[in-house]
This record gives C-alpha cells, sequence and structure tokens, in this order.
C-alpha cells in the first residue's frame, strides 16, 4: 500500500470522525481501504456496488471538502468496487468532485447563494431588485409523496399541503411544527417547500435552521450591517425556520426574528417554524415573540404506530429499490420505536452488513444488527404483569384466566399470555404452567405453538398479539 495515501486518508478520517455520528463512521468509513495517490487523486477500495452508491448519496460533500483540504482544490476521488469470487476489481469508478454535481460549500459571507445579473458589493442590500434567485436550501428527497401519513402527524400534514397551495393566503401562518427528536418535522417542513416552488417556481422559497440564522445574525453584528440582514430575510416569500426553540440563548437574534416576523406576515408571507415543543412550553423565547407564533396553527407529531413504521420502511425500500423479507420488516418496525431518524438507521445498518459481509438479510441477521438499536430492559417483566395485561386488553377477570374453563375467550386469552411470558421472561416453561392453575409444560408448549399457528392464518388475532407485544415491551423500558 502507498504510504502516502494511507496518511491522506488517516488525515481525512480523523477530520470525518469529529463530524458524523460514531455508528456510521464505523459502518461506512472504516471499511474503506486507501489503495493509492497519484499526483491529486486518491484511489480508494469500497466492499460493493451498494457501499460505493451510498457513499456518493450521502457522503460525497463530506468527502469532498475533506480531500480538498488535504490534497488542494485540484483533489479527485477515484473508487475500486470489490467483486463477488476472486481478488479481481471491476473498472474503477471515478468521481471527478472538482465538477461533481454536490451541494456548494457555502462559506462566503452570505451563506446562501445569490445569483444576481450585476455584481453587487453587499447580497444582502439590492437597490431597486424585486426579485432575485436564492438556493431555497432544500433536500428535493422531501416531500409529500416520502411522507408516510399516520395518525401521528394526520393534522400537520394536512396542514402542510395547504400551506403549500396558499402560502401566506390561509389561516396557518405562521405554521408551528413541533415533536420529539427525529420524528419528521423537518422532512415535512421542507416537502412544504419543495412543493411551493413546484406549484409556483417564482416564489422566493428559504430554509434555514436556527442555528444557521444565529450565526449568520453575529456575523453581520460584528460587521454592523444588522439592519442589511433583516432586509434581505424580509425579501422571502416563505421562510421555513428549523429548531426555533435553540433561539432561547439568543436574545439579540430574537429582536431580528421579532423583525422579520412582522415584515412578513403583514406583507401576506408564509411562515414556517419547527420546534420540539409546542410554544407555551418554549423557554427563555420573548413573549412578543411566542404570541406570535400562537397565531397560527401549532400541530403536533409524535412517534408513529406499528402499522405507520411498517409503511415508513416500505416506502423507503421501493424508494431505494431494496427487497428484504416481510418478517424482518415486522422486527425492525416492531422493536425500534423511538423515533424516524433510528428507524431508517436500523435499516440502513442491516443493509451495510450484508453488503460487507455478502449475507442475505434475514431475522438472524436482522437481531444482531439491531442488538446496536435496542434498549436493554432496564426491569424484569413478571409473568403476573403479563397476566393482567392480557386480562385488561380482553377484558378478561383475572381469576378466569387461572381456571379450567374451556370457553373460546379465556382459552384464546390464556395461551397468548403463555406465549409473551415464554417471550419475555426467563422462566421455565413448567414454572409458567404452574402460574396457570398448575398446567404443565406441555400445555405451555402447545398454547405457544397454537398461538404461532393463528398468527400465520388470521390478520386481526396477529395484529392485536403485537399489540400487546408493544405494550409488554414498553412496560420493560
Amino acid at each position: 500500500m502507498d504510504k502516502s495515501a494511507e496518511q491522506v486518508w488517516t488525515r481525512c478520517l480523523s477530520i470525518i470522525k469529529d463530524i458524523v455520528e460514531w455508528q456510521h463512521f464505523k459502518t461506512w468509513f472504516e471499511p474503506i481501504q486507501p489503495i493509492a495517490l497519484k499526483e491529486s487523486i486518491l484511489i480508494i477500495q469500497v466492499p460493493s456496488q451498494f457501499f460505493y452508491e451510498y457513499l456518493e448519496e450521502h457522503y460525497v460533500n463530506l468527502l469532498a471538502k475533506t480531500l480538498k483540504r488535504e490534497l488542494g482544490k485540484e483533489a479527485r476521488l477515484e473508487y475500486r468496487i470489490m467483486v463477488d469470487g476472486g481478488n479481481n476489481y471491476n473498472k474503477p469508478v471515478t468521481v471527478d468532485m472538482a465538477g461533481h454535481s454536490y451541494k456548494t460549500f457555502v462559506n462566503n459571507e452570505m451563506d446562501f447563494p445569490l445569483v444576481i445579473n450585476t455584481p453587487v458589493k453587499n447580497p444582502f442590500v439590492i437597490p431597486g431588485l424585486k426579485k432575485m434567485h436564492i438556493d431555497p436550501q432544500l433536500n428535493p428527497n422531501y416531500t409529500f409523496e416520502s411522507y408516510i401519513e399516520g395518525d401521528c402527524n394526520r393534522v400537520a400534514r394536512r396542514a402542510g399541503k395547504t400551506v403549500a397551495e396558499k402560502p401566506g393566503a390561509n389561516s396557518f401562518n405562521p405554521l408551528v411544527v413541533y415533536g420529539g427528536v427525529g420524528l419528521g418535522k423537518t422532512h415535512l417542513a421542507q416537502a412544504i417547500g419543495n412543493e411551493v416552488k413546484r406549484l409556483s417556481p417564482n416564489r422566493v422559497v428559504l430554509y434555514v435552521s436556527s442555528e444557521k440564522f444565529i450565526n449568520q445574525f453575529v456575523d453581520h453584528s460584528r460587521n454592523n450591517a444588522i439592519n442589511d440582514f433583516i432586509h434581505f430575510y424580509q425579501l422571502i416569500d416563505v421562510l421555513i425556520i428549523d429548531d426555533v426553540q435553540f433561539f432561547n440563548r439568543a436574545e439579540k437574534s430574537q429582536d431580528a426574528l421579532f423583525a422579520i416576523f412582522n415584515h412578513l406576515h403583514q406583507s401576506g408571507k408564509q411562515l414556517i417554524l419547527t420546534s420540539d415543543k409546542p410554544p407555551k412550553d418554549l423557554e427563555g423565547v420573548q413573549e412578543r415573540l411566542l404570541s406570535r407564533f400562537r397565531w397560527g396553527l401549532s400541530a403536533d407529531i409524535s412517534m408513529p404506530d406499528y402499522e405507520t413504521r411498517i409503511e415508513i420502511l416500505e416506502q423507503k425500500m421501493k424508494n431505494d429499490g431494496l427487497e428484504m423479507p416481510k418478517e424482518v420488516v415486522k422486527y425492525i418496525a416492531y422493536n425500534i420505536n423511538n423515533n424516524i431518524r433510528e428507524l431508517e438507521g436500523a435499516l440502513i445498518s442491516l443493509l451495510a452488513q450484508s453488503s460487507l459481509n455478502r449475507k442475505e438479510i434475514d431475522l438472524d441477521l436482522a437481531k444482531k444488527v439491531l442488538r446496536n438499536f435496542v434498549k436493554t430492559a432496564s426491569k424484569e417483566i413478571t409473568i403476573e404483569t403479563i397476566q393482567k395485561m392480557v386480562c385488561e386488553y380482553y377484558e378478561v377477570p383475572y381469576d378466569k384466566l387461572l381456571q379450567k374453563t374451556r370457553k373460546r375467550e379465556i382459552v384464546q386469552a390464556r395461551q397468548i399470555t403463555m406465549y409473551l411470558a415464554k417471550a419475555f421472561t426467563k422462566n421455565s416453561l413448567k414454572t409458567i404452567g404452574e402460574h396457570f392453575g398448575g398446567r404443565d409444560h406441555t400445555t405451555v408448549i402447545h398454547s405457544c405453538q397454537t398461538v404461532k399457528d393463528l398468527m400465520d392464518t388470521d390478520t386481526s388475532f396477529r395484529d392485536s398479539v403485537m399489540e400487546l407485544q408493544q405494550k409488554v415491551q414498553l412496560a420493560a423500558m
């Protein structure tokens, strides 16, 4: 191996490691091997075509920036993709970073690429200019078509569609979308922006994180150019600000936002805001701003239910042209119930492990990969706890569950309880049977097999068992 190639790649990794999440770094960067360095071209080896395509789609910006930092602006990256069998390589896939279509790294004074016919010294103040082209900073993959609707987000999504069709001319101004981390707030907010641009290409749309807004304000404050900063934002037709809760530590930025908000709202322009909590619970934000946040609609997004999580995974697979067994999809959807970002991360890690190890995706591989995502239960579930859950779910008296009755609803509830006790407790079959009126282990085995068979043939029954499994798992956290 060319020693200089290894040195360059090691320095690149030291930068990348501080930027991407640890799990993503382990999955997508550690398997890469530097092969050679030819002038400004670094050749790296990746395990598969899928691996190469994923890097190009998600990390080409980062690779470009770090490599140019090490090798200069003429830096290029060349891939060698391993082939199944033998030690040969495909013809190297070459990406010329200088001419590739990744998003521009913006480090000029303005932070947003501005294209105008006449050069001006200050991109914020343009006398006599009524319309300009501003890069909206939107991810084209964030659309309404790729945003799955469920009970968890129905109000927010439908309000977003209304806003996109009539920005500024509806009662949802501002539209505040709030919810926990990784539930799709940014996706929905940007989907509105993309839909506005599709329906009305001439409208000026801009997405900005609160952190970038605050940093811009600080930069312009140092240069005594606050008015220019405010005037620029007052030219926007649809302004999307992500994570407004972070304004709580930026008092002066709140003053600028207040002036921008008032001007846009009074001018019939649309504002879309996201937050991790409803406006009434935002601490450290000026009351005059909070009162304006409450002028329109505040719509919450919660964690999607089991069925919606399956739809999200299937949509992701369809978009990426991927396939995997239905039982694996269900396993991921059932076990990952913290947020959508983690759900998609589990899917990507599973695909990566399959590609790296050249293994078919099955339930065993899914269980192995999901160990990094599923939290270990913090408390032990008892048979009595499961019995009470099932009795409450089916509205069956607890004492009936232990009696030797042959009523269908009682027998089925007892069988499901035994099945769940076997799955979620460490008790032996004999111990489980003793908790049901002294039944022996063969009864427990028969009950578990009956439940499995019914789950394979009866959709309604399977859904009920899956819902109870969720309840038991939540109780263990």
